[in-house]
Parts: C-alpha cells; sequence; structure tokens
C-alpha cells in the first residue's frame, strides 16, 4: 500500500514537439526513463477498472451547495477546477462524484490518505472505537493513546522517544517552535524559500510561499533562507540530487561530488552571518519540499546545514507532514534518506490516513525544556478515536498473514485465471516470473487480479 514519492510523483512538464503532439517528459537523466510517451491529444486513456460500486448520492444538489458555500463558507478561493467536484463517496484509491464519475485518486487528499479511502481495516477500527469510547482529554489515561505512541516510538530512531499528540500539522510545528525556543533561548529560525508549514499566525513566519503572506505582522524572529533548488536554482543540475529523479539539466558536477551542494551551503553561512543573531533557536526543513512543487535537495545538504544550526546552538526540525509514513517508499521517514537525525520531528496528514491528527517527537532532553517552561496541554491531543485509527495505519506492517489467509489470496487469483509461485520461510511471500514473452496488456490484467484479490483479503479482515 506504499506510495512511492519519489517515483509516483515526478515532476513532469509538457513540451510542444510536433503539432498536435505532446511530449511528457520527466525531469531525469537516468537512461532508463529516456523514453517518451506521445499522445494524441484525441486520444483518452482506458480506466482501469473497479469493483466497487459506490452508494447512489440522494443529498444537496450541486446548485444548493454552490449557494451555501457563497453564503456561509470561506470566502477564498480553494477549490480545483473551474467546475469544483462535489465528491461522495471513496474507495481506496478512487473516488466517486454525486454524478457517479470515478476519479483515479493520485493526490490523495492533498497527500493524507497514504492507505487509501475508507481503507477496510482503518474502517474496522473506527467503527470498533466508535462504540467504546469517542473522547477523553489526556488528564485521564485510555489504552489507544499508549498503545499508540509506543507503537510510534518504535519507529524512531533514539532518543526521538517523547511524543506530542496535537491535531494538525500546523499545530505540531508551532509547537515545535515553542520547543526549539524553549531549549535553546534563542528566538530566530530559519526555514527555506518555498517552504510550507502551517497557517497559523507563528508558522506563517516559517512559511515562504507568497501567496500565504499578509501585510500585517506574524511569525516574529522567523528567517528565509535560499532554497537549495538544483532544478530552478542558480546551481545544479543532473548529477546533484540524492535520488532516483534528477533534472535533466547539464552541470558540472561529477556523479560522487556535488559542487551545487557548496554553493547552497556558503548562501546558507550568508543567511547565518547577516540575517539571524549569533545564537539561533533552529531551523525547519521538509526532506522533500511539497507546496513549492516537490523539491529535493543536493546530496549531503542537509547533514552539513544541521552541523552548522548546532554549532549556532539551535535545533534541527524535520517536518515530515508531507514526507512520512513511508511516502517516499525508500525509507519510513524522509530525513533517512539524507542520513541526518534531527533533534525535533514533526507529523501529520498520512498519520492518521485523513482523520484529525498530528504529533511532534523530541528528545526527552528538550521536552524537559518545554516542561520548565510551559504547561503545554491540548483537549482534543491524543483522541481515543485518532489513536485507534494511527494503530491501524501503523499496522500495514511487514509481519507475514496467517498461512490460511494467504491460502484464500492464492486461491481467488487461481479464480480469476491467475496462476502464481508461493516461497518465503513462513510461504508467505507470492513468486511472480512470467516468460519472457510475456505482453503489457497481460501484465495489467495480473495486476488488477492482484488487487481484487487483495481487497477480497481485506474485505473479509473488515468482517
Amino acid at each position: 500500500m506504499t506510495l512511492v514519492w519519489r517515483h509516483l510523483l515526478r515532476p513532469l512538464f509538457l513540451v510542444t514537439s510536433a503539432p498536435r503532439i505532446l511530449e511528457m517528459r520527466p525531469f531525469l537523466s537516468r537512461a532508463s526513463w529516456t523514453s517518451v510517451t506521445k499522445l494524441s491529444l484525441h486520444t483518452r486513456p482506458r480506466m482501469p477498472p473497479c469493483d466497487f460500486i459506490p452508494e447512489r448520492y440522494q443529498s444537496l444538489g450541486y446548485n444548493r451547495v454552490l449557494e451555501i458555500h457563497k453564503d456561509h463558507l470561506s470566502p477564498v478561493v480553494t477549490a480545483y477546477f473551474q467546475k469544483p467536484l462535489l465528491l461522495h463517496q471513496g474507495h481506496m484509491e478512487w473516488l466517486f462524484d454525486a454524478e457517479g464519475n470515478r476519479y483515479l485518486d493520485f493526490f490523495s487528499g492533498i497527500v493524507t490518505v497514504s492507505v487509501g479511502h475508507c481503507h477496510p481495516k482503518v474502517n474496522a477500527v473506527a467503527q470498533k472505537q466508535l462504540g467504546r469510547l469517542w473522547h477523553t482529554s489526556t488528564v485521564f489515561f485510555h489504552p489507544p493513546m499508549h498503545e499508540y505512541a509506543e507503537k510510534l516510538a518504535a519507529l524512531l530512531p533514539e532518543p526521538l522517544k517523547v511524543i506530542f499528540l496535537v491535531n494538525s500539522g500546523s499545530e505540531a510545528n508551532e509547537l515545535a517552535m515553542l520547543m526549539a525556543r524553549a531549549h535553546s533561548n534563542n528566538i530566530d529560525i530559519i526555514s527555506f524559500r518555498g517552504a510550507y508549514h502551517g497557517g497559523s499566525p507563528y508558522t506563517l513566519g516559517l512559511t515562504n510561499v507568497g501567496t500565504y503572506k499578509m501585510e500585517l505582522p506574524g511569525g516574529t524572529g522567523c528567517q528565509p533562507t535560499m532554497c537549495p533548488d538544483v532544478f530552478r536554482g542558480p546551481w545544479g543540475g543532473s548529477h546533484c540530487r540524492d535520488s532516483p529523479v534528477q533534472t535533466i539539466r547539464k552541470c558540472s558536477c561529477a556523479p560522487d561530488c556535488c559542487q551545487a551542494k557548496d554553493q547552497y551551503i556558503e548562501q546558507f553561512k550568508d543567511t547565518l552571518s547577516t540575517s539571524v543573531a549569533k545564537s539561533i533557536a533552529g531551523f525547519f526543513a521538509e526532506p522533500i519540499q511539497g507546496v513549492n512543487g516537490v523539491v529535493q535537495y543536493p546530496k549531503g545538504f542537509l547533514k552539513e546545514a544541521f552541523e552548522l544550526v548546532r554549532a549556532r546552538g539551535g535545533v534541527c526540525i524535520a517536518d515530515e507532514v508531507q514526507t512520512g509514513f513511508g511516502r517516499l517508499g525508500s525509507h519510513f521517514w524522509g530525513f533517512q534518506t539524507h542520513d541526518v537525525l534531527p533533534d525535533i520531528v514533526t507529523m501529520a496528514k498520512g498519520i492518521g490516513n485523513g482523520f484529525p491528527m498530528a504529533a511532534v517527537v523530541t528528545t526527552p532532553e528538550i521536552a524537559k525544556s518545554l516542561a520548565k517552561r510551559l504547561q503545554y496541554f491540548n483537549t482534543f491531543g491524543g483522541n481515543p478515536m485518532a489513536c485507534a485509527i494511527g494503530s491501524a495505519v501503523l499496522e500495514m506492517s511487514r509481519r507475514p498473514l496467517p498461512r490460511e489467509e494467504v491460502n484464500q489470496i492464492h486461491e481467488d487469483c487461481k479464480h480469476m485465471g491467475l496462476l502464481v509461485g508461493r516461497g518465503g520461510i513462513f510461504s508467505q511471500t507470492f513468486r511472480i516470473a512470467p516468460s519472457m514473452c510475456i505482453t503489457k496488456p497481460e501484465v495489467d490484467f495480473a495486476t488488477e487480479v492482484f488487487r481484487s484479490a487483495l481487497t477480497q483479503h481485506m474485505e473479509r479482515r473488515a468482517k
């Protein structure tokens, strides 16, 4: 169920190569991605089948929804498309609108629904907890909160073991700002240009995207620095990212030595020398920038930047709101792809698969610094429903399924006309090794059979 962000969400740009022909080119330089797909302007790809039938929509009419939105909801224009979608139901990777149209969701509710819409396993856990306990604040103990904290802590390296449960990414980042200042006794915090760290009064100082800024003062003590963007920035090119996704822009860097990193580090040092005090509170960074357009940094940049920040007395904060919980595919946390260890990690979005939930994880030392300065309390942080759902999201694990469940998936594939092998010490691995004469339509068919068999399996487990 992992969505491999570094691979699937490659930025694409369109180049006109001939009349009525568009070329879709990923920003890559590797030979495996040099092929160009040509699409006729009148060709409409066939949508893959879906065995889920949504309920019939029987609620407000579209025009009535527009009226209510105009009269009673925020006037800020945020809806996508000239005619905004009126969504009705979701199932795994699919969304259905009020007219019954089906859409393959490749945005996941702004990088949030990590394991699928209305995932049967998550649904079952939520319904069970709903009948047991909806809410109690953290002045009382309840097992879902403690069970979740233990599971989450096990996924983070030492000494990141103290968890503060909150409700949104903005709230998490605002709390992280308080922690950094309480621990360092300093004020200034640095973030990248193009960064998005939230829309609350304090986090707007960290957010450096023009449309989120306003004329009134707010977010004092925050300083932007140049984003080390090897595609749009002044330095960098096809050898600079520590990623399978590379820009096509040429550069003089060797494959194992990024000169652009050194140039961007000099800019970072310039910010430290001119724009902030001699001692700083901290530095915020998304492992990959999201809102600014999936920006990846040069190899080794974050590691060197973290060292410079700590030398000034600051702490390093990794904003994992969009990159955490396996979104990058290769690692569970985005900071791991940079071989760094932050002092504070913030997380939201995929943490609850769409349920309002977020967290800040830090070291015991930093947590104690906050406790000395502030009696922090959160009414809804650690909500029983949120923690139960969060645990369900974390349990899509590597533990082998019981043999009888694997047997049933194997049988379902066979009944639909697909033969595969078995392997592994628990016979839990499906071995796929077709003849070399296999064609793409046959691969597509096999993929659909597996998807259908796994969907049936999850629905059986939910019952």
